[in-house]
């Protein structure tokens, strides 16, 4: 995990919590090959659900290794880092010059904040520019280096803004309770959780893409998906679906749900609309309304902030005994020196990564739940459900280039999805309707 999303893993666990609703596309790195006569045997009858021609399924394979080792490089780049600039005395220069700035406190943390943020950032660069890069060379981006650049100084300047606010509320509780800031602090960071994912649809969201109302876009669309919506017996209102021009920068395809409340919303990409046929796209929309229906919102959040407090807990045993161990070699002297941040977001990589499997499981079974749900919705309104998931999976594959046959150790560790090849297989064979069955979520 990269330092600047470690700034904000102080309030949101891990990045991209805002979207904790999940999506119906598959984004975590692919690689390799099956280890084992029983996983490629089971993976044989994966792959003859999704296929790919002999030479797209080369472009996936080299793909989809490279991103496993920018995403295993990257995490391992992150916590490196972090332990050079100690180890190296930069956090101690850096705190000295945040002191050496002013007497005030506000300036001193937001000086340091920017000062580390800045230097982590251009270590990440080389890796970030070839990720940029690869995903353009195959054919994944259309972004320009110019829009490039453009995000990744408005994702600094959010990174700087609010984690520096979070920073400067965590050392004012420890200041107050430096045994038990571990728990006070939890439980303004859960409140900043919860007004993140609430705002980030309306406010932050629209600074990185640009939306409509679907309504507006596509009209027949709409009310092809009130079907679905009506066959799920829930109200979901067209001023609630959104079209995300995507287009404009990425070739694949998604659909998520994001927000509660007044701020909940169906978010489809345009290249979704522009790429699938609409039974397929009332597939996907019946996927994210399984999150909607099904609560994953609510029910995330809950698991994360139960997370987010044990590993809260973690890093606060883990800074006392760095700090007693190498406090003075690191110039870090307690846990309320301003370098003391760099030890905690440290503890909290290796926390980070280490849980990995648990949310990326967690996930996992939203997902599959939300894919159960996608097929059941669609029964009555198009001709072939079985046929529609399976063939939404194999056009998501081929415009990801997703191989078919992921390493096991990695689609455990990073797969927020299951794979796609394993999808496709059991949305070929899910069919509750026929004589014995019983659908999970609606009367047969």
């Amino acid at each position: 995990m990269r330092v600047r999303s470690l700034v904000l893993s102080l309030v949101l666990l891990c990045a991209g919590v805002f979207a904790v609703g999940g999506s119906l596309t598959a984004q975590e790195p692919q690689g390799g090959e099956a280890m084992a006569t029983q996983t490629r045997t089971a993976q044989q009858g994966q792959t003859a659900a999704y296929t790919l021609p002999p030479e797209k399924l080369a472009r996936a394979i080299a793909y989809s290794r490279i991103r496993v080792v920018l995403d295993f490089l990257g995490t391992g780049w992150g916590i490196a880092q972090l332990v050079l600039l100690l180890a190296l005395g930069v956090v101690a220069k850096m705190r000295d010059v945040a002191l050496g700035l002013s007497c005030n406190r506000w300036a001193q943390g937001f000086c340091f904040v920017f000062l580390l943020l800045l230097v982590t950032t251009l270590m990440d660069l080389p890796l970030d520019l070839y990720g940029h890069h690869a995903a353009a060379v195959y054919g994944q981006s259309v972004q320009g280096w110019a829009s490039w650049a453009g995000d990744a100084a408005k994702g600094f300047l959010l990174t700087f803004v609010f984690g520096g606010l979070m920073v400067m509320l965590l050392f004012w509780v420890i200041r107050k309770s430096p045994g038990r800031w571990w728990f006070w602090f939890w439980i303004p960071a859960m409140i900043a959780v919860l007004i993140g994912v609430f705002v980030a649809p309306v406010l932050i969201d629209p600074l990185f893409n640009k939306f409509e109302p679907l309504a507006k876009t596509d009209p027949a669309l709409v009310d092809r998906l009130e079907k679905v919506v009506a066959r799920g017996g829930i109200e979901i209102p067209p001023d609630r679906m959104f079209l995300m021009k995507a287009s404009e920068k990425v070739t694949t395809l998604n659909a998520y749900v994001t927000g509660y409340g007044a701020s909940k919303r169906v978010v489809v990409w345009d290249n979704s609309i522009s790429k699938a046929t609409p039974d397929e796209i009332s597939f996907i929309f019946g996927h994210e309304m399984g999150h909607y229906v099904l609560k994953h919102i609510p029910a995330t959040l809950v698991f994360l902030g139960v997370l987010l407090l044990i590993e809260f807990y973690a890093g606060y045993r883990g800074v006392r005994w760095l700090i007693a161990r190498y406090g003075e070699r690191w110039r870090v002297p307690t846990q309320s020196d301003w370098g003391a941040l760099v030890v905690l977001l440290l503890v909290l990589g290796v926390l980070s990564f280490l849980s990995e499997p648990i949310t990326n499981g967690y996930s996992r079974m939203h997902e599959h739940e939300a894919d159960v749900y996608g097929q059941e919705a669609i029964h009555g309104i198009v001709g072939d459900p079985q046929r529609v998931a399976q063939q939404s999976f194999q056009l998501l594959g081929e415009m990801s280039l997703t191989d078919p046959n992921p390493n096991p150790f990695v689609e455990f560790w990073t797969f927020s999805h299951p794979s796609v090849a394993s999808r496709a297989a059991f949305a070929a064979r899910y069919n509750p309707w026929v004589p014995g069955g019983n659908p999970k979520y609606f009367a047969k």
